[in-house]
């Protein structure tokens, strides 16, 4: 059975390109553009990581994290954070959130692909 992968993503090319790239990868993807949407996904899709941008209108995917660890049903699931804002301190605070794994984007595939499998 293949891996369930949560693509959490606001902007329309990246999240194509994202699950486009794990599908053809052999992963089960489930996209998401609202955030607002995220947690009951997981919970439905129930998946085996999620992929979680960072910069989303309505709530940030930092928060998104942490209601995902606060849950008893979702804390098991890795998050590999994906975003542009990579200032000075933003890996510590989105790991410190709770994320298994952080990618600046722009992502370029082969290390996208390496930090999937790892958490996975």
């Amino acid at each position: 059975m293949a891996k369930r992968i949560l693509v959490v993503e606001d902007n329309d090319l990246n999240r194509k390109l994202f699950c486009d790239l794990l599908s053809a990868n052999g992963f089960a993807v489930e996209p998401v553009a609202d955030g607002r949407e995220a947690i009951e996904r997981a919970r439905n899709f129930v998946p085996n990581l999620v992929i979680m941008d960072i910069q989303m209108p309505n709530i940030s995917g930092l928060e998104l994290i942490e209601a995902m660890k606060a849950d008893k049903d979702l804390r098991a699931i890795p998050v590999l954070a994906v975003t542009a804002y990579a200032g000075k301190g933003d890996e510590e605070r989105i790991r410190d959130a709770g994320a298994e794994g952080y990618l600046a984007k722009p992502v370029s595939i082969a290390p996208f692909m390496v930090a999937v499998r790892k958490l996975i």
